[in-house]
């Protein structure tokens, strides 16, 4: 086990240093630069001194160095306020990539601001998913054909048919207008710090948990569904069966294990693919988390914003790649790792 994943990491790590080059050079070439939002009354020589404080013109490998550097090292001091020959208050140990549309506030920082939003919702919405989807596809296959799964698969025929933003709008229709049960404007400053802020933070991530559990939950389902009639149809299920085995311990012990492996596949590359789906959630609901923060640096030009999320995204798919490949060897004994 520690060499094959000692060999996946010296896999992942060139992998993850490709796609950053590919990430910044491709974005390094859009139009615009840190002074394309100033007004034009801004003189040309302060213009000049903010680019070149930014490192704007530095060569392409040293703006690289320093976009990759800002992930591991923080320096003194920040570069718009050396240009302007300032300092605001807490300007120290600020990391030298800073975002041009917030004038000079270190990127890195906005996303930890922004993170435990994003996570409120998508990490919950993905945890209730699997809780359910994976029950769901169980029973389901077990009862194939039944009324239950009948129910089962038209709900997930409609969760994955309807796109997020059109049940977000439905649901903030019924249940923030209609009922009123739930607020339709989320309050990003909540701290939760005692119960009552507990249940209110509760209340206004309800809908759109719900929207993205829904939606992740009905594909789920259906995978876990087909890969469990996959394998009840073996040989040695038969076996198993022959041999006196009650039927609770053949489904869970035998077939449900060999059929989370390719479930387990399926939801560890889904963690990135939900932080990317929520964009439009968090749109739609006005969550101020990652998925707004990218929308709002492309509206704005905000290159470095854009560059580092859109690398985070991608580390989390090399990432759980390697936690995917992990997981095969406890679900499958067959599976070597030597």
């Amino acid at each position: 086990m520690g060499q094959y994943l000692v060999r996946r990491l010296l896999t992942a790590i060139p992998t993850l240093i490709f796609i950053s080059f590919v990430v910044f050079a491709l974005l390094d070439l859009a139009p615009g630069d840190p002074t394309s939002s100033l007004p034009p009354s801004v003189p040309q020589a302060v213009k000049e001194r903010i680019r070149e404080a930014l490192g704007f013109n530095q060569p392409f490998p040293i703006r690289y160095a320093l976009w990759m550097k800002q992930f591991f090292i923080n320096e003194p001091a920040n570069a718009i306020e050396q240009a302007f020959d300032i300092q605001l208050p807490g300007s120290e140990d600020r990391l030298r990539i800073t975002s041009w549309a917030s004038r000079g506030t270190p990127v890195v920082d906005i996303i930890i601001e922004r993170l435990p939003q994003t996570l409120w919702v998508v990490g919950l919405a993905y945890l209730l998913s699997i809780l359910i989807s994976v029950p769901l596809g169980v029973l389901s296959a077990v009862k194939q054909n039944s009324i239950f799964d009948q129910v089962a698969t038209v709900l997930s025929v409609i969760g994955f048919s309807l796109p997020t933003f059109f049940t977000g709008l439905l649901v903030i229709l019924v249940f923030g207008v209609w009922l009123g049960w739930f607020p339709t404007i989320y309050d990003t400053t909540l701290k939760v710090t005692d119960w009552s802020s507990f249940v209110r933070q509760l209340k206004q991530i309800a809908m759109p948990v719900g929207v993205l559990t829904f939606f992740q939950t009905a594909a789920l389902s259906r995978f876990t569904r087909s890969s469990m009639l996959d394998n009840l149809k073996l040989d040695y299920v038969r076996t198993a069966r022959a041999k006196g085995l009650r039927e609770r311990l053949v489904v869970l012990r035998h077939v449900l294990r060999n059929s989370l492996i390719p479930v387990a596949t399926l939801i560890a590359l889904g963690i990135p693919q939900i932080f990317a789906g929520a964009i439009v959630t968090e749109q739609i609901f006005r969550v101020n988390g990652l998925g707004a923060l990218l929308i709002t640096a492309i509206g704005s030009t905000d290159i470095p914003v854009v560059q580092t999320t859109v690398f985070i995204f991608a580390f989390l798919v090399v990432f759980f790649n390697v936690i995917a490949d992990l997981l095969y060897g406890f679900l499958d004994p067959r599976i070597s790792y030597s």
